[in-house]
């Protein structure tokens, strides 16, 4: 089985309006610099059973072009504070790959079918401080659609995650995610109304 990419997602959610302003990350404990904006153009499609066993296991299945991680993810349940997101390389076609196809098996072996796609202009930034980068933050303008019932949403939303050089002691991150709620709601923006794009795609 080739062996996926791993990475542990610590992030924060926010709903923004069109003409929003982002954010200004002055106050930000540890962050130093800001980089410039970097565009995106992201297209992902969702994958589940009929009767939606991914969903239910809190399990998202993708296959997203664009971007520096594109390739086939598979986001896990929720632990704790995080969620483990695996990774393989892009391949042709919507055909699942074998490696991905055996790590879905933990929670289903029925087939699976298009569920959403998800298609994101991002602009991300990084906040650096003195040891690296502390977290990337995301403006995203979605398009979304509901694959299964016809339905398409569109809305925007930011996304702050931690980086390499975050704080690693739960009270540092309560610090740092405090400010940037500080932050987030003086530029107009608030706490996001649902828990992924996918959840959104949804309805719900």
């Amino acid at each position: 089985m080739t062996e996926p990419s791993r990475t542990v997602e610590v992030e924060r959610k926010y709903d923004a309006e069109s003409e929003t302003p982002l954010p200004r990350w002055d106050a930000l404990p540890g962050v130093d610099t800001v980089s410039t904006g970097e565009v995106r153009a992201l297209d992902a499609r969702y994958f589940d059973t009929a009767d939606g066993a991914l969903s239910r296991a809190g399990v998202a299945l993708r296959r997203r072009t664009g971007g520096p991680d594109e390739g086939w993810h598979v986001k896990g349940p929720r632990q704790g504070d995080g969620r483990l997101e695996l990774g393989w390389p892009l391949t042709e076609g919507d055909e699942l790959p074998a490696a991905v196809a055996e790590t879905v098996s933990e929670w289903t072996t029925a087939p699976l079918t298009p569920l959403a796609r998800i298609e994101n202009d991002r602009t991300a930034y990084l906040l650096t401080g003195p040891d690296g980068v502390v977290a990337e933050f995301v403006d995203d303008r979605v398009r979304a659609t509901d694959v299964r019932q016809g339905v398409q949403r569109e809305w925007r939303e930011w996304e702050m995650e931690l980086g390499p050089a975050a704080p690693a002691d739960d009270e540092g991150r309560a610090a740092f995610f405090d400010a940037v709620e500080r932050a987030v709601q003086a530029a107009g923006g608030h706490e996001s109304a649902s828990g992924s794009k996918l959840a959104r795609a949804l309805g719900f």
